[in-house]
């Protein structure tokens, strides 16, 4: 593959939405499980659910400016990497991100300082109402973030102006409620949730491996097995749901995570296992389970699923319609005011694809020139490459299901064994840790890789949405933000490791005196039940 500026710049924007994801899921679910344990601490008083709130919620203020960080700087990229982009449909991607900052970022960032800060000067309910109002901010972040993304992978709502060149907004409520980015954000929020879940559990399990702060591991893992059971569900049937989705706004993802090269007769089989052969345009190997991927993706057993052939067909046709539309846009353009409406009328007979014309401009300057050879090219420059998504998308799954299977272990036996957990079970939740990283990190991946060659699907390319700079100036950038972001990883990763080895130091005496009485209660009920019993 030819090395040049887009790609040089898709790694760059690659590489730091990819340290910032690092922080984002856990700063999700924490903010949920946080909030979660104040409010059984303020319903039943008990010290033992403060000091459980203060202790995660110092590791999850420490993620939490971190993820800030990374955040701020990734989002400079627009202006600087991807300035035609910001040109183009900036007037619709700008204004979900204006909001996030204006209401959720900064309602998020006001309750911090006083969740931290405001334990001896606000009152319990005060400030529980400032850890949940901390926790809707998170959420609300990521909802209009991925309101956002949701409309670069379906463009609703918004049309294209000749006079001005742009996309420009015409129903915010569409975009707003754009399917894809609702199916996005519940099922990216419960996938911060779940990681959140088994941060907690793994940090848990290891205090008990160890035999330290064992009333608060307990507990911990209570909760974070009851919340992340439910999350790790979520997730699966949300993932559903964004399958659905994609039938109707992203067929040629959704066939290239298949590896589905020709169109099957309904209902498709959802390939379990195979190899990809981009070459050769079939999967090796390849094991079926029948009619599942047609239930998944279109909720019936008599609608099809179109494969990569068949939708490389279609953009063919499509960007033969685009270059009806660019020649007309470009004769409306010449004339101006005084554009000939059978012009007007071609161009919005074929406005719809003009952003497959577009693909044209990576061969040629003025599309109404392509050879036929270009554009078969262009046309085929719509197939993602096939493995890396194919391969993602099963482990993504495969770790969803481990997830369900922990979860439901943890949650029976801290249901009905009296939170007594063996330690091989223990030792395997410390090593989860990482693994629903992986996961979203490869959902992440698989949302946008999957979405090439476009910036906003069917729009606009990507190879006409960067900013005009050199090799070196953006080499020079990437190698910045990398060294940067791995600084900010590495201090991350100390102070954390630091906190959890160090374990709650907040309430200790408070908290010892009533694990002390509790534990004091617990047994002379013991002793009364066996006293209770009848002799045998």
């Amino acid at each position: 593959m030819e090395f040049g500026i887009v790609e040089l710049s898709r790694l760059q924007f690659a590489v730091t939405v990819m340290y910032h994801f690092l922080f984002v899921p856990l700063t999700l679910g924490l903010s949920i499980l946080v909030a979660i344990m104040e409010t059984v601490y303020v319903m039943t008083n008990r010290p033992i659910w403060r000091q459980m709130t203060k202790f995660w919620g110092l590791l999850f203020g420490i993620n939490f400016a971190l993820g800030v960080a990374t955040g701020i700087t990734m989002e400079f990229q627009f202006g600087m990497n991807w300035s035609y982009y910001s040109h183009y449909v900036g007037d619709i991607f700008g204004a979900p991100l204006a909001i996030e900052g204006l209401m959720a970022f900064f309602l998020e960032a006001t309750f911090v300082g006083l969740f931290f800060f405001g334990w001896d000067k606000l009152s319990k309910v005060a400030h529980l109402v400032v850890a949940w109002l901390v926790a809707i901010g998170s959420n609300f972040s990521a909802l209009w973030i991925l309101i956002a993304n949701g409309w670069m992978q379906n463009p609703v709502g918004a049309q294209f102006n000749p006079m001005t060149m742009r996309m420009e907004m015409t129903d915010f409520f569409a975009v707003l409620f754009n399917e894809v980015a609702q199916a996005k954000f519940v099922h990216t929020v419960s996938a911060g949730y779940v990681t959140a879940s088994v941060f907690v559990l793994g940090v848990s399990a290891w205090y008990l491996l160890r035999g330290r702060h064992i009333e608060l591991a307990r507990r911990s893992i209570t909760v974070a097995a009851a919340f992340g059971l439910a999350s790790a569900f979520s997730v699966v049937l949300l993932g559903d749901e964004s399958g659905y989705s994609a039938t109707h706004s992203q067929k040629m993802k959704l066939a290239a995570i298949e590896g589905m090269w020709e169109t099957e007769p309904a209902p498709a089989a959802f390939t379990a296992f195979g190899f990809p052969d981009q070459d050769a345009r079939e999967t090796h190997y390849a094991i079926h389970i029948p009619y599942v991927m047609g239930l998944i993706g279109t909720r019936s057993l008599t609608t099809s699923i179109p494969g990569i052939e068949e939708l490389e067909r279609q953009a063919e046709t499509r960007i033969r319609s685009g270059m009806i539309a660019y020649d007309a846009l470009m004769h409306i353009r010449e004339e101006r005011d005084n554009a000939d409406p059978a012009e007007t009328a071609r161009f919005e007979a074929h406005s719809a694809d003009l952003g497959f014309a577009f693909l044209l401009k990576k061969y040629v300057d003025d599309p109404r020139e392509a050879t036929p050879e270009q554009i078969v090219q262009a046309a085929n420059d719509t197939i993602p490459t096939v493995w890396p998504l194919f391969w993602a998308f099963r482990i993504m799954v495969a770790l969803g299901f481990g997830f369900i299977a922990t979860m439901s272990y943890f949650f029976w036996r801290a249901s009905f064994k009296g939170m007594n957990f063996p330690r091989p079970a223990l030792h395997l939740a410390v090593w989860m840790i990482p693994a629903p990283w992986i996961a979203a990190e490869l959902g992440w991946f698989v949302a946008e890789y999957g979405r090439q060659p476009w910036t906003v699907d069917g729009v606009l390319p990507t190879a006409m949405s960067v900013s005009a700079l050199s090799m070196t100036e953006v080499a020079i950038t990437l190698a910045g933000f990398v060294i940067f972001y791995t600084v900010l990883f590495v201090i991350e990763m100390g102070l954390m490791l630091k906190y959890i080895r160090k374990g709650p130091f907040q309430d200790v005496e408070e908290t010892d005196a009533w694990v002390a009485r509790h534990t004091e209660r617990l047994a002379g009920r013991r002793n009364a039940d066996s006293i209770a019993m009848p002799a045998e």
